[in-house]
């Protein structure tokens, strides 16, 4: 068996599904289907029960598969420990962002990064949490930036800042006409949020509980409109006048003139989010990861 064929069950596990797996893998699907096959015949059992609508692991095939996500994650470790000898800011750094955070500290950082360490290639991209923890688990993202809680085992994490939450409002508004806005001020209005699987929806909901979606057993909760899949959709539906939000401050610096979209502070509530970095505990390249950080804060300083 090779880690090829480690990779493309483990893979295969995932997606329950030939087609996307092969993609994932970048290779062809029926290369991946001989491959499995062929892992299949030297360990003379079956992995995957196949239906014209899905795949799934058998029970054997899953401890066969947990087995193989170990081995690699342990020939990741092994590529990291090779290249402690190399220049630590000459190789890729590979980096991941929550969505509510990448669009927004990106653009700041990176320039940041590029004057510390101007050989050191870089790689972004965004994700949810559980996605950016997967790739981050496999070696396929180095570090990634997202906010606490955080917990993974053999996973290093690092607080870079915290981050207010703030209303997002109309400029006509009647609640634009206060200073700041009390988690009580949101009962009755349409508060806007993002759909289920973005963390910060989960912090809003958490630290402002007037706010819940509505639902056929109990109307009186805030009804909520949409969920949008972006901070920027929720942005623009407000500056249309359909409801309010609540966003991270670094992404309530409005793009539309002073008069159609307005911020107020949180008034009565800890609606904070706390920032990190996090990486494998294994990843030997300390000096990327203090640029990265350095470069963070700085750029937040501007």
């Amino acid at each position: 068996m090779t880690l090829t064929e480690l990779r493309y069950i483990v893979t295969l596990s995932q997606e329950q599904h030939f087609g996307r797996a092969a993609e994932r893998c970048h290779v062809s699907q029926p290369t991946l289907s001989v491959a499995v096959k062929k892992l299949e015949d030297e360990l003379d059992i079956a992995l995957f029960e196949r239906s014209k609508t899905r795949v799934s692991p058998t029970p054997m095939g899953e401890q066969v598969v947990a087995q193989a996500q170990k081995v690699l994650e342990e020939a990741s470790a092994i590529k990291d420990i090779a290249s402690i000898g190399k220049d630590q800011l000459g190789s890729p750094l590979k980096v991941g962002a929550i969505f509510t955070i990448g669009p927004y500290l990106f653009p700041e950082f990176i320039p940041e990064l590029q004057a510390l360490a101007p050989k050191m290639p870089l790689y972004v991209e965004e994700g949810f949490t559980a996605t950016l923890r997967q790739r981050l688990r496999k070696g396929e993202l180095d570090v990634i930036i997202v906010a606490l809680p955080f917990t993974e085992a053999d996973v290093v994490t690092q607080k870079l800042y915290e981050e207010p939450f703030v209303v997002s409002l109309p400029a006509k508004h009647p609640l634009a006409n206060k200073e700041s806005i009390a988690s009580s001020d949101l009962a009755g209005e349409n508060v806007l949020l993002l759909g289920p699987g973005h963390c910060f929806r989960d912090q809003i909901l958490e630290a402002c509980p007037n706010i819940q979606t509505a639902s056929a057993d109990d109307p009186s909760p805030i009804r909520t409109a949409t969920e949008g899949s972006s901070l920027e959709t929720l942005r623009h539906m407000v500056a249309s006048g359909i409801g309010i939000t609540i966003l991270p401050e670094s992404a309530a610096t409005s793009r539309y003139e002073s008069n159609s979209l307005i911020t107020r502070p949180l008034a009565d509530t800890q609606a904070t989010r706390t920032v990190a970095l996090a990486w494998r505990a294994s990843f030997p390249r300390h000096k990327a990861i203090d640029v990265l950080r350095e470069a963070i804060i700085k750029s937040r300083k501007v």
